[in-house]
């Protein structure tokens, strides 16, 4: 068996008086998405910057495909790509020069054919030329998370990734974030939504406090509480199926 994609053993962080994460534990194997669930100030985007080493614990071990991130944030920084809850896309490029620009920071051969995969893969390349200041909501998304598949990191952070995006728009992101799964590529994403989780995650955790309530697949999480008792009654669709049937599935169609 390999070893786990990520590994964080007893990890504390506090800002002054201030504890956000109380000795966390967790272990996310390669090529799934594992779902860290938590309200505001639960600590997930704490947890998130210091596996991207953009701060450092106070106490406790993190390492990433076995490498530990305090002793060589260099060697991590080469391994992940982070995403935050707000797209980094430059609105005055288009969509193409933007895939092109990230790629030469990152000294990637060929730029020009890596944009253009990319735009192919995550459905952009009829708007390649457009700037993006004219993208919609899941178009800037998805082209963000594009951009960070640049050097093909094998572990990749999402941080609230759907926050403020519409119906349509988040399932387009999800649709992208399975398709990340199912290439390999190991997903730690960050949400406060409950369907969002359920949806995409093969596990799923619960930060509350600084500390790991639960940590399990979604049959495991569900089978803690008792079962429900067994009632007919007549199913009522719920407002996203109601939103999508009148507006249409957008996100299936582009990919026709």
């Amino acid at each position: 068996m390999s070893a786990p994609a990520i590994q964080v053993a007893g990890l504390e962080k506090s800002f002054g008086d201030l504890h956000v994460l109380r000795g966390v534990d967790l272990e996310v194997a390669r090529g799934t998405v594992f779902a860290l669930l938590g309200s505001n100030g639960a600590g997930k985007t704490t947890l998130v910057r210091i596996l991207s080493t953009l701060l450092t614990a106070d106490a406790g071990t993190a390492a990433i495909d076995g490498i530990d991130i305090a002793a060589h944030p260099g060697s991590i920084r080469e391994a992940i790509s982070l995403t935050g809850q707000f797209a980094a896309v430059d609105e005055v490029l288009t969509g193409r020069e933007n895939l092109v620009l990230v790629a030469r920071l990152r000294h990637v051969a060929a730029p020009g054919a890596v944009a253009d995969r990319l735009l192919e893969r995550f459905a952009l390349t009829d708007a390649a030329s457009r700037r993006v200041g004219t993208y919609s909501g899941g178009m800037r998304r998805r082209l963000d998370i594009a951009m960070s598949l640049i050097g093909d990191p094998p572990v990749v952070f999402l941080d609230e990734p759907t926050t403020g995006l519409d119906p349509q728009a988040r399932l387009e992101v999800w649709q992208t974030i399975t398709q990340l799964a199912s290439g390999g590529t190991t997903v730690l994403l960050t949400t406060q939504y409950l369907d969002e989780a359920e949806q995409l995650a093969d596990r799923i955790a619960i930060l509350h406090e600084g500390r790991i309530l639960v940590n399990g697949t979604l049959a495991e999480l569900k089978a803690l509480l008792p079962p429900a008792r067994v009632e007919y009654v007549q199913k009522q669709p719920t407002l996203e199926e109601v939103f999508l049937a009148l507006v249409g599935d957008t996100a299936h169609e582009k990919k026709q």
